[in-house]
């Protein structure tokens, strides 16, 4: 099975920073496109699925902080690397907690560059890979007793409905896998 290709963005007000970045990138084999404002990037972002995203501060329009705020904020969930000339410890640490994967000041390193880029696509993999396991474990209650039959009608009708449920009972007696089953019945289970 041949891998694609992973797709990065990098947004970046200034042309020599988007083309030299994207001239690495691709020669590592990494399909590139650019935008040259927050708002600009922020919409191929949304429309597009980028493995990565590059993310300059100081930028018109909408500034870095801004355009990874609405990444964050919106669900898209390409990780993104900010990368700064202007920037301090503490700007770093607010992008990080915004949601940043990384933080980089310019003038960019190759070697962190590359180093940074492999860390989150493969911390993005992951990311991926166990949302998906997750899925695919699904604890459900089986048997055929009139109180199991009983348990799965009722789990049937809450699903359906908006109702709060407050599950009690001993330990041990399959509370969890109750509210999983609701949880997996609900409209709600595309949520997480």
């Amino acid at each position: 099975m041949v891998e694609k290709l992973k797709k990065i963005l990098i947004i970046d007000d200034k042309r020599s920073i988007r083309a030299t970045l994207k001239e690495i990138l691709e020669f590592e084999k990494y399909l590139v496109e650019t935008a040259q404002d927050g708002i600009e990037g922020y919409k191929m972002a949304e429309e597009k699925n980028f493995d990565l995203i590059f993310c300059d501060i100081k930028m018109p329009k909408i500034d870095g902080i801004e355009t990874l705020k609405k990444i964050v904020e919106n669900n898209i969930l390409s990780p993104v690397i900010m990368i700064s000339g202007h920037g301090d410890i503490e700007t770093a640490v607010q992008t990080l907690k915004i949601g940043a994967f990384d933080y980089i000041e310019k003038p960019l390193d190759l070697n962190r560059v590359l180093t940074c880029v492999r860390n989150a696509l493969n911390n993005n993999h992951l990311k991926k890979e166990n949302t998906i396991l997750k899925r695919k474990i699904k604890s459900e209650i089986i048997g055929q007793s009139p109180e199991i039959k009983s348990i799965l009608e009722l789990i049937t009708k809450v699903a359906n409905s908006n109702a709060r449920v407050l599950i009690t009972g001993s330990n041990g007696t399959g509370k969890e896998l109750v509210a999983n089953q609701i949880h997996e019945k609900s409209s709600r289970n595309k949520n997480l």
